[in-house]
């Protein structure tokens, strides 16, 4: 196409960054990226107008070069009666070391309003005062940034309409998973593994749920994801299982052990070779021996874990050294049995709870987190009514060391 100002695009931006030994890519995906109205980086721009047959493009955002660099002036002190305490879900939200809340709660910071949803972190706390950094979470940090377009389509007339700034959406959330300057999140406080359902798991899943827990779009994320991951021909264990692992139907594998809380769930899933009813949260002991696996997953399922720590140590002792453990997830739970610190925290700020349970074991070493977020929902999908977009996916794993 000769003129990118009469097209629309269906294009995905990727982020490459990396904070204390620990990388992480973030990915946008983005449907109607309009040339003519929507904002996109120069550089960009210019080199596929200068190369119309590639469709992958890559650049380096220095400090500065698109986010604000990190300033003091962003760091802010309020005193505690400043602080609004408010309820999510019925939850006090109480400020904690390294964690993100919306400015709105502040009052008396200059530019900020109640209904402000911008995340600030809670770098400092004291009886009587609060620490608040309004600096962006990637500020100060090298952004490798890879661009593909996987589609170039004439557009129809044009009548105006929102500008989207693409690069500014792509970097709206990265960050939030990282810790502040390589101090522990403090996720821990509060009864954090307290649920609204106390009690046994086995009531709550004596009936067998044989549907999807996130949508095909999603699955298929998680499916190429685990892909990558696994090695063909490896022995995987399956935590929290069902009747679908969710592991791409191409690769080979010598064995796949699905443990879960459903006998008839597991009964149904083709691909078990063994089948374990097993509750963690009861036992966190895995009923396995040492290094028998080659790797781990745990699709849609580590919001249920009220003992966190011991299973993430137990994956390690049952894996092979070098083997992999990945957990995914996304933001759709069963909220009885979510734990409580689960729906108060920001999307991104779940993948930095997760990586809390890896570090806090200090048995895995290469982590890494991923996030895809903005693909369209499958038309044949039954909430693709009410929601446009499919299920993000969020990923963190490591290898044991």
């Amino acid at each position: 196409m000769k003129h990118f100002d009469d097209a629309l695009a269906t294009m995905e931006f990727r982020l490459a960054w990396e904070q204390d030994g620990i990388r992480h890519r973030d990915c946008q995906h983005a449907q109607r990226v309009n040339f003519w109205r929507d904002i996109l980086p120069p550089s960009l721009v210019d080199a596929m107008h200068r190369q119309p047959g590639v469709d992958t493009f890559e650049f380096d955002l220095e400090p500065g070069a698109v986010l604000p660099r990190r300033s003091e002036s962003g760091i802010v002190h309020v005193r505690p009666e400043a602080v609004e305490r408010r309820q999510v879900d019925g939850l006090e939200i109480v400020p904690r070391l390294g964690r993100f809340y919306p400015r709105g709660i502040l009052s008396r910071v200059p530019g900020v309003f109640r209904e402000n949803a911008q995340p600030f972190r809670c770098i400092g706390l004291s009886e009587d005062c609060l620490t608040a950094d309004l600096n962006h979470p990637l500020a100060g940090k090298r952004l490798g940034v890879e661009v593909q377009v996987h589609e170039l389509r004439p557009k129809f007339d044009e009548h105006g309409g929102a500008a989207v700034d693409w690069l500014e959406m792509a970097t709206t959330g990265p960050g939030i998973q990282a810790r502040a300057d390589g101090t522990p999140t403090d996720f821990f406080a509060d009864d954090p593994f307290a649920r609204l359902d106390g009690d046994d798991d086995g009531i709550f899943y004596e009936r067998p749920r044989l549907v999807q827990h996130i949508d095909n779009a999603a699955i298929g994320v998680v499916s190429r994801l685990y892909g990558k991951l696994i090695r063909p021909g490896a022995d995987v264990l399956d935590l929290l299982g069902g009747w679908a692992s969710h592991l791409p139907e191409s690769l080979p594998l010598h064995s796949l052990t699905v443990l879960g809380m459903n006998g008839e769930e597991l009964a149904a899933n083709p691909r078990a070779t063994e089948r374990v009813v097993h509750d963690l949260n009861r036992d966190p002991t895995l009923p396995f021996g040492k290094g028998r696996f080659d790797a781990v997953v745990c699709t849609v399922s580590v919001e249920y874990l009220t003992r966190p720590f011991d299973v993430f140590a137990e994956a390690a002792r049952v894996l092979k050294p070098g083997g992999v453990f990945a957990a995914t997830f996304s933001n759709r739970w069963f909220p009885p049995k979510a734990i409580r610190v689960w729906p108060v925290l920001h999307e991104f700020e779940r993948m930095g709870l997760v990586l809390e349970y890896f570090l806090n074991s200090g048995k895995y070493n290469q982590l890494q987190t991923y996030s895809l977020r903005g693909l369209p929902r499958p038309a044949n999908d039954k909430y693709a009514a009410q929601l446009p977009y499919s299920d993000p996916v969020y990923a963190v794993w490591g290898q044991k060391g």
